[in-house]
């Protein structure tokens, strides 16, 4: 595959994303990120185990502190975010590479599972992606923030700030099996920080109260609604699926 696909501008943006920026909010991201892992995969077990666009390699981190996998591999398009991920020093991590995003280089079924954690919405060729993905393994997570709603029009600059170029709704795909999928609301703690830390808003009993409290609201709400109230209220969607077929990726 041609390396000039990823073009050099993207290239150059990423080059150095990670260097010593927001390392405290992604790494507690990537904890309730891990954990959606998890959860979707519950039952199964995997031994090689690759993460597709691993940032800085905080969700491997988690992944790593869990014991989750014997066997984990990244790829990376920035050589900051390569950096970071071997300065982690993982025990399970067996390799780290930087790819072009697009060209995975492995061979054909080389995996049981490819991780692939708020990525989609980033990329400009998607399906070229994920034919690679389908390639080289048997199984595949894919997380992507649910971005799409009531509103999304207004909310697009917002969107794009964040590198977000795609949206996309829960739905099933085709040429992948789904074999188990998370809808999943932002955590109270998760709200906090970026309320009291990113925003830097003045924080006090009532107002981290206020956060608990909107969250077990809607969490009873959904308890009492289903599953399409909680679309409503979700920042993340995660699938676990098998490889089945032709590729036809979520509308969007």
């Amino acid at each position: 595959m041609n390396n000039e696909i990823l073009s050099a501008d993207v290239k150059s943006a990423y080059d150095d994303f990670y260097l010593g920026r927001d390392e405290q909010w992604r790494m507690l991201g990537a904890k309730f990120k891990a954990k959606n892992i998890m959860d979707v995969c519950k039952g199964h077990e995997f031994k090689k185990v690759l993460e597709v666009g691993a940032g800085d390699g905080s969700i491997l981190q988690h992944l790593d502190g869990m014991n989750s996998f014997p066997e984990m591999h990244a790829l990376e398009i920035s050589q900051s975010g390569v950096d970071q991920i071997n300065s982690r020093k993982l025990k399970n991590l067996k390799s780290v590479n930087i790819f072009d995003g697009y060209h995975i280089p492995f061979a054909d079924n080389e995996f049981d599972l490819v991780i692939l954690a708020h990525v989609l919405e980033h990329v400009e060729f998607e399906r070229m992606l994920l034919r690679e993905i389908k390639r080289v393994s048997k199984h595949v997570i894919i997380e992507v923030p649910c971005d799409y709603r009531y509103g999304v029009d207004k909310r697009m600059k917002h969107f794009l700030n964040y590198g977000h170029i795609n949206m996309y709704t829960p739905t099933q795909s085709e040429g992948f099996e789904v074999l188990a999928d998370k809808v999943s609301m932002i955590e109270p703690e998760v709200t906090k920080f970026n309320t009291f830390i990113n925003q830097g808003k003045a924080k006090s009993l009532l107002s981290s109260l206020r956060i608990d409290a909107e969250y077990f609201v809607k969490k009873l709400i959904v308890s009492l609604s289903g599953n399409r109230r909680m679309e409503s209220f979700a920042n993340a969607y995660t699938l676990f699926l098998r490889k089945n077929g032709d590729l036809d990726i979520f509308s969007h």
